[in-house]
């Protein structure tokens, strides 16, 4: 990945340009020292003075108002807010209007930026004062104010914290009174630039130290840069918290979101005071001290899978090469390349108008359909379809073509959903609730491309779950179906960033790429059960002699309720008790108790329940409950069903008696007011029922392999 520079031979502005910002994918403005604001068609290659600003108000920092969430057609940002010398920030249209000036702070107003949903604006200054601001600019609250000037700030994710500059500290101040303030040391020298992506929940660093460097929510650092030639001056982050780009004197350079650089630039632009990202995250435009205005291209971007490699070389050409026989083939788009997946031989590639999909057999003749949005900023691949997200919803279609869903829920914010918040599967979509933060150990994960096998990194150690649906199986036993190794290898923050057959690729914190390979033995085994051949599921684990596999194998059967086979695995686990209870349940007299014991085995109790009552089982679902003590339980399904009334008492009075308590439950004494246990009638009763479920099923023996699939 690199960038593709484009500079005029002669700078549009007449003195350094401060600021620069987007309205949409190809049409830029443009801030500078000489008073003018300049409009640029990056379509046409026209630029155009909107307004000559008085000769007193030398501009800083530009803000466009951001589009309402969710929104059903992508509109261009109507109007910015823009912060100058004098002490003042005025909210000015699209055409150029100042609509209102408003006086803000003493001293120049260094940086303005509104909040995520527009519904406030923050402003900063040489004063040190903090200010939060109504978006009609009416001042709503002084956050806070210190003796140094404050350079940068921005807001968090949620709008409800910001971050600010404090010479060589960062601090983090929620909104609300009386919260707990974050401050840290972060630089040597003053800090002049910081970023907080709102989709990846980190932050960036700027300073005079010339270092620039990546901190999480919490102020740890993540990255740390070598110092440059000459102070950084500029950084953001890239829409899907996927890049930033970093501005420096004759220096652009694009990172990766974990710090390593992808490229570095050596324009003859000054210094770059103010990066600014496209909305669709293609390119990058840098506010020059010289005057230019200086374009960046995300171009060289590579996808990979199996013996396929996808290579974005131009803005609207991709090139394909088979690596297997050297194949070239030249993909041609009619609009730029905004995001493209390629899995599941299937590449998916969306442009600012359309979605095409090709297949690996054929790259010809894609199939294309026009999108109802511009900018995807996400697009996930499952084996059966693939999913999109832009700014207003998310889309599932398959690789025909055909719509098949747009799943909603409260609260939705599609702008920060990502790679790392969202998961697709053949029939689940999983989203990350942002309304509970808490998180596991683990830090990044990945799926097989073939199969039910889930990998991850979680502090030294990588570990692969050969069968993750043991948890809800028998979790006794998932410890036993874990492959666990050293990960220090890797050093810091590493991220998987792929699983296809039995080879992991992790990405390390240096951008360098470490391939692990894992048995290939689970994978065979998962095709075995998925096909149901469940000798030869046996034959490959007597062949590897693992214990691992083993156990997958017993969770699988238990799943399938394939007694047999769960039995010789849990034997040759040494699971003993668990070969008994499986023994017991091949002996019971229907099919139906055999599944619901099978339930109750994986810890399905009320599903077993509902079996049983079913079928008309109503005794063996009182006696379940009986066995798990559910006396309240037991007692209310023999009162509904009006029968073993005196059977639960009996067992009941018998459980108390072990122990030496007293009766103390209200109900269990209304009903054993006057009431004699008789156990001999008791028993009958019970024979009578078991012999009645013998006659029952002998109409439908099981089996030979006691197979009790639904």
């Amino acid at each position: 990945m690199r960038l593709k520079i484009s500079l005029l031979k002669e700078p549009k502005h007449q003195e350094l340009v401060s600021c620069v910002g987007w309205t949409t994918a190809e049409e830029l403005y443009s801030c500078s020292d000489d008073h003018q604001i300049v409009k640029w068609n990056l379509l046409t290659s026209e630029t155009s003075q909107i307004v000559k600003l008085p000769d007193d108000i030398y501009p800083i920092d530009l803000h466009w108002f951001p589009k309402s969430l969710g929104t059903k057609k992508q509109t261009q940002a109507e109007s910015f807010v823009l912060t100058s010398s004098d002490g003042k920030f005025h909210l000015i249209s699209k055409l150029g209007r100042v609509e209102k000036s408003v006086e803000a702070h003493c001293g120049a107003v260094l940086a303005g930026r509104w909040n995520y949903e527009g519904t406030a604006l923050v402003t900063v200054g040489e004063d040190g004062q903090i200010k939060i601001w109504s978006k009609t600019g009416m001042l709503r609250s002084t956050l806070a104010q210190q003796g140094t000037p404050v350079y940068s700030v921005a807001w968090g994710p949620d709008s409800e914290k910001v971050l600010y500059t404090a010479g060589k500290q960062l601090i983090i101040k929620p909104l609300q009174p009386n919260a707990k303030v974050l401050q840290w040391k972060a630089h040597d020298g003053i800090i002049l630039k910081v970023d907080w992506n709102s989709v990846n929940d980190l932050i960036l660093s700027a300073g005079e130290d010339c270092k620039y460097k990546v901190w999480d929510s919490y102020g740890r650092p993540l990255y740390s840069s070598q110092p440059h030639e000459h102070p950084i001056t500029s950084v953001a982050w890239a829409p899907d918290g996927e890049l930033f780009a970093v501005g420096s004197f004759h220096t652009l350079r694009l990172c990766d979101k974990t710090g390593w650089s992808y490229a570095l630039e050596k324009p003859n632009t000054g210094s770059i005071f103010n990066i600014a990202w496209s909305i669709d995250g293609t390119q990058v435009a840098g506010a020059c001290g010289n005057g230019h205005v200086v374009f960046a291209h995300v171009i060289e971007q590579r996808w990979e899978w199996k013996n396929f490699q996808v290579t974005l070389t131009k803005r609207r050409t991709m090139q394909v090469r088979n690596v297997l026989n050297d194949a070239v083939d030249l993909l041609e788009f009619r609009d730029r390349v905004i995001k493209a997946s390629l899995n599941y031989a299937h590449l998916v590639v969306s442009t600012s108008l359309q979605c095409y999909v090709f297949s690996i057999k054929n790259w010809n003749t894609p199939l294309i359909f026009d999108l109802k949005e511009g900018t995807v900023s996400l697009i996930l691949q499952a084996e059966r379809h693939f999913l999109l997200v832009d700014g207003g919803g998310i889309y599932l279609y398959s690789y025909e073509g055909r719509f098949l869903s747009a799943p909603k829920f409260p609260g939705m914010r599609t702008d920060i959903l990502n790679a790392q918040t969202v998961s697709l599967s053949n029939d689940t979509i999983a989203i990350k609730d942002k309304a509970d933060e808490k998180r596991t150990m683990v830090h990044t994960l990945a799926w097989s491309d073939t199969c039910n096998i889930l990998c991850g990194l979680q502090d030294t150690r990588f570990t692969v779950w050969y069968y993750p649906n043991t948890v809800y199986v028998d979790r006794d036993i998932l410890p036993k179906t874990l492959y666990e190794r050293d990960a220090s290898e890797f050093s810091k923050n590493p991220r998987i960033v792929s699983f296809v057959g039995n080879q992991v690729t992790v990405r390390r914190a240096d951008g360098s790429l470490v391939h692990i390979s894992i048995s290939p033995y689970p994978a065979i085994l998962h095709e075995y059960v998925s096909s149901s051949k469940w000798e030869d599921a046996v034959r490959l684990c007597r062949f590897v002699k693992e214990q691992t596999i083993w156990a997958c194998l017993a969770a699988m059967a238990v799943a399938n309720q394939d007694m047999t086979t769960a039995e010789i695995a849990y034997a040759a686990i040494g699971e003993i008790d668990k070969v008994q209870y499986i023994n017991s349940i091949k002996n019971l007299p229907s099919k139906e108790s055999k599944m619901a014991h099978m339930l109750m085995f994986s810890g399905n109790i009320q599903e077993a329940e509902i079996v049983l009552l079913q079928a008309g089982l109503v005794y063996q679902a009182i006696q379940i409950n009986i066995n798990l003590y559910n006396w309240e339980r037991a007692l209310e399904l023999a009162v509904k069903y009006k029968t073993h009334v005196d059977t639960v008492l009996a067992y009941r009075q018998k459980f108390l008696e072990t122990f030496g308590k007293q009766e103390t439950n209200k109900r269990y004494l209304q009903y054993a007011e006057g009431l004699q246990i008789d156990w001999e009638k008791i028993k009958a009763k019970i024979e009578m029922e078991i012999t009645k479920e013998r006659e029952r099923s002998s109409s439908s023996q099981p089996s030979k392999n006691f197979s009790l699939k639904h």
